[in-house]
């Protein structure tokens, strides 16, 4: 698991491309065996996952503020387009 996997991830639920329950299933089996390489940051990684996994409950709320900034740790950048239909 390395950071561009896990940054896909959130991005996917920003995105409306997974919703809360599938996000917060794929982190929760991914932390069953992280399998994080040596070269990228285990913490920042574990982190993510562990808050990720456990965002459907009341302590751990998946606000925009903490998405963002989890997209922004993994390196990567939140740009918001709004379509009109």
């Amino acid at each position: 698991m390395n950071t561009k996997a896990i940054l896909g991830n959130p991005t996917a639920y920003l995105n409306r491309q997974r919703t809360l329950a599938e996000l917060v299933d794929w982190a929760e089996n991914a932390l069953i065996e992280p399998d994080i390489p040596d070269d990228e940051d285990a913490d920042l990684l574990m982190d993510v996952l562990m808050y990720l996994g456990a965002a459907d409950s009341r302590g751990f709320p998946l606000t925009w503020e903490k998405l963002s900034d989890f997209v922004e740790r993994l390196g990567g950048s939140v740009r918001v387009i709004v379509e009109v239909e």
